[in-house]
């Protein structure tokens, strides 16, 4: 079959940040389920996403957990499922999307110009706890990171972030609530409300 990489950047954008179910994925395409595992990393190579793995306090448990896919260029992903600020302005669930792979990028570059070894990792529960991002250093530290396209924080916005924090015990750090508003605010239990300008700005 041949590799239409239009078509296939399509079906994989409909994924964005979300676990990767390659028979799933291969349905929408017409091919198998390994194929289609090989496909992803065909546009891992391009660096066009990244599969990002669950984190798990046993590291072997990581092996058999689903990855999810992942955007790097947020551009990229807007454009390939037609988002425009028209929509973004009127309804924010899509636009979620493709702000949490602007984040995702945007550590991937911090990452791989900081001091020390970091894992860019994601936490997801049978109870369907989740948080977007989980940092982890060499030491097995962890900082938790949600993202959210409002300017405004709800409690139920760190159910995630409590939640891994009571898993990780004394691995976990901080958690961090990126949001769309001006203020650094403190959460109480090492979380913080922190603007998204931290991002490219102090």
């Amino acid at each position: 079959m041949r590799f239409n990489v239009r078509r296939n950047s399509c079906c994989l954008a409909q994924l964005s940040g979300q676990m990767c179910n390659y028979t799933q994925l291969g349905g929408q395409v017409g091919l198998d389920s390994k194929t289609a595992a090989r496909y992803v990393g065909v546009f891992e190579q391009m660096y066009l996403l990244k599969r990002v793995d669950v984190w798990a306090r046993n590291h072997l448990k990581r092996m058999v957990k689903t990855p999810k896919l992942q955007f790097i260029d947020s551009g990229l992903l807007a454009t390939l499922i037609d988002l425009n600020a028209a929509e973004i302005q009127q309804n924010r669930s899509r636009f979620g999307h493709v702000l949490e792979a602007f984040v995702y990028g945007e550590l991937l570059k911090h990452s791989t110009i900081a001091e020390g070894d970091y894992r860019l990792l994601y936490y997801r529960d049978l109870d369907k706890f989740e948080v977007d991002v989980v940092i982890e250093n060499a030491a097995g530290q962890l900082v938790g990171i949600e993202v959210k396209a409002t300017a405004s924080v709800k409690e139920s916005d760190l159910r995630g972030l409590k939640k891994l924090a009571s898993v990780a015990g004394v691995q976990f750090k901080m958690g961090v609530l990126l949001y769309d508003g001006l203020e650094t605010l403190p959460l109480g239990d090492g979380l913080w409300a922190v603007p998204l300008s931290t991002l490219w700005g102090n």
